[in-house]
């Protein structure tokens, strides 16, 4: 935990970072608090519920918003691995003398990762499906090759998806033959290897290897932003990168090279979500730190900045305790009192536990609390 400027602005901070640094965890903490559950189950009609699907992971293939929340969580990652190296290095510290730093708190995510599973079983397991364990990973591959010019970066991002492409396709295990198909992939294989299991919704721990290209990116995007070019070279420099990752993930697809699968996080869907993602740091970058609109900033700054903490907390004290108990006295009080339908109820119930986890991490803000793994 450290206490630091809670003012972006005064600390030197990209303010688009932590705009959409913010956003994604609001949004995943929505999902902690059962916001897409709760709205799902009140049976819209057709154009608002094909509205609320896109907040659900696509079953197998194809691509929704949901899937893209992952990727920029590990784009925003790199980004932020990178800002903090460079000022490290201006500060007289080397690669050698951080190296250390990175490798303790890879092990800190990692562990975090596998409680997280022992939390949701309610028993001790050994699973590696969490995002945090991923990230542990792409954390450290980030960093071997954060000196390296960016092109060396991109080419080994590429490497990394090409590996994972010929893992899928060339190695023929009985029974887990077949690339593109669920549960019978070279993932689901590695699983019951690494854990003696097979995630029951099809994700696969070896998604570290191609998703690692979205941190290695997100560290090649944060040099970008950073540096002294023009505002509108990195605007460009991002709209450009993200129109030809995109052309190539859909392409891949298109041309049933290689289906858009976030579950395994095919080659296709890494483009795809990643050019997604780089369209999206283009436009924020231009809005916030170009144009200035940083009014309403602060509302996604108060969660970013204490994004691994609320992760932690909304998907531990949040689903096992607060949303139930708040639950009794927002939805289950007005159902009781007034009549209100439980499905709206829940509803409410589910925004005002967002509301409420928001208000904590505001009030650490307020006081300049930080917690860093």
């Amino acid at each position: 935990m450290t206490k630091n400027s809670a003012n972006p602005i005064a600390a030197g901070r990209l303010l688009s970072l932590d705009a959409l640094r913010g956003m994604i965890m609001i949004l995943l903490c929505a999902e902690s608090c059962l916001v897409y559950v709760a709205l799902k189950n009140l049976d819209l009609p057709v154009p608002a519920a094909m509205v609320v699907d896109q907040f659900f992971h696509h079953p197998w293939h194809g691509l929704r918003f949901w899937d893209l929340v992952q990727p920029a969580f590990m784009f925003m990652a790199g980004s932020a691995l990178y800002i903090s190296y460079s000022r490290k290095l201006e500060k007289g510290e080397s690669w050698g003398s951080n190296w250390g730093h990175i490798l303790y708190r890879s092990f800190r995510l990692f562990l975090c990762g596998v409680a997280l599973h022992c939390v949701y079983a309610g028993q001790p397991v050994w699973e590696l499906w969490n995002v945090l364990t991923q990230l542990a990973f792409m954390t450290i591959v980030a960093y071997l090759i954060i000196g390296l010019p960016w092109t060396l970066q991109i080419g080994i991002s590429a490497g990394l998806l090409l590996l994972t492409e010929l893992l899928y396709r060339c190695i023929q295990v009985p029974g887990f033959d077949q690339p593109f198909v669920e549960s019978h992939n070279f993932g689901s294989y590695v699983d019951t290897l690494l854990m003696g299991k097979i995630n029951s919704d099809g994700w696969v721990a070896i998604n570290a290897i191609p998703t690692a290209a979205h941190t290695i990116w997100g560290a090649v995007a944060g040099k970008l932003l950073i540096s002294k070019n023009t505002n509108a070279y990195k605007i460009r420099v991002l709209f450009i990168a993200g129109i030809l990752t995109l052309l190539i993930g859909f392409g891949l697809d298109l041309l049933n090279v290689s289906p858009i699968i976030k579950r395994i996080s095919t080659s296709s869907f890494v483009f795809a979500s990643g050019g997604w993602v780089l369209l999206m740091l283009a436009f924020t970058y231009w809005l916030v730190d170009v144009k200035q609109y940083t009014r309403y900033v602060w509302i996604c700054s108060v969660i970013g900045m204490n994004a691994i903490f609320i992760y932690l907390f909304f998907e531990t004290v949040g689903l096992q305790w607060l949303n139930g108990l708040i639950a009794i006295f927002t939805g289950g009080l007005l159902h009781t009192l007034m009549g209100v339908p439980a499905d709206i109820g829940a509803v409410l119930s589910a925004l005002a536990t967002l509301v409420a986890e928001w208000g904590l991490c505001y009030w650490l803000y307020k006081n300049n609390i930080f917690f860093k793994l």
